[in-house]
């Protein structure tokens, strides 16, 4: 089954069981590379954002989730890759650099590339401090970001685990934000760190969510 087929299939059932409202998808550019920078509640919330979006959405995901065997191994690679899916190990010494250089390739593309600056999913439907691999990609590709949020994805599977609820779910998109401005300054850890605070502003304004200014990872730790 092709990718275009599956998204056809998905989206219909996504329409008629979750009645999804898209807001400001006018927002992605119709061609050429941009960043989709979101907030993240729940497993599901990529297959969301990516049968809204007209064009294909490429995100980065763990190897593990292509790597299974049997029959199932073989179904959830198949489902995963064809949704968009780049498999990362994510988890070696060079899983930071390995996803931020897949990124970079994919905008450098020309694609849609999507990705979660909080990390992680959010363990409590706060939103948490971003890093910083959002604002490296927008100013090593000059990609704008379109920040954007899901809302509603932690009620149809909360956990992330289980059979999914029926309820509404909201996929909400702002302006291209353009830091253009900061061309060649990608290695400035306070550029990129203001760039990223700025990202996760205006995640924070779509989604309604408290913000939260420490790292999700850490918050889970604890």
């Amino acid at each position: 089954m092709s990718r275009i087929l599956l998204k056809a299939l998905l989206g219909f059932l996504m329409r008629v069981l979750f009645r999804p409202r898209v807001e400001g998808v006018q927002n992605i550019p119709e061609s050429g590379a941009v960043i989709l920078a979101g907030n993240h509640l729940t497993f599901i919330d990529s297959l969301f954002l990516t049968l809204v979006v007209d064009r294909p959405v490429y995100f980065i995901g763990k190897d593990e989730y292509v790597t299974g065997r049997g029959v199932k191994g073989r179904l959830m690679a198949w489902f995963f890759t064809t949704s968009g899916m780049i498999p990362v190990d994510r988890d070696g010494a060079n899983g930071g650099v390995a996803a931020l250089m897949t990124g970079k390739r994919v905008l450098e593309e020309g694609k849609a590339f999507g990705i979660y600056p909080e990390g992680t999913r959010s363990p409590d439907g706060r939103l948490y401090r971003g890093r910083t691999g959002v604002a490296r990609l927008a100013l090593m590709t000059g990609a704008p970001v379109v920040p954007c949020a899901t809302i509603g994805t932690d009620r149809v599977q909360p956990g992330g685990a289980g059979m999914p609820r029926i309820t509404r779910v909201t996929v909400r998109f702002g302006e291209p934000l353009d830091f253009s401005r900061y061309e060649g300054m990608d290695r400035d850890r306070y550029v990129l760190r203001a760039v990223t605070d700025e990202v996760m502003s205006h995640v924070m304004r779509l989604s309604g969510q408290e913000y939260v200014d420490v790292y999700a990872t850490k918050a889970k730790a604890a």
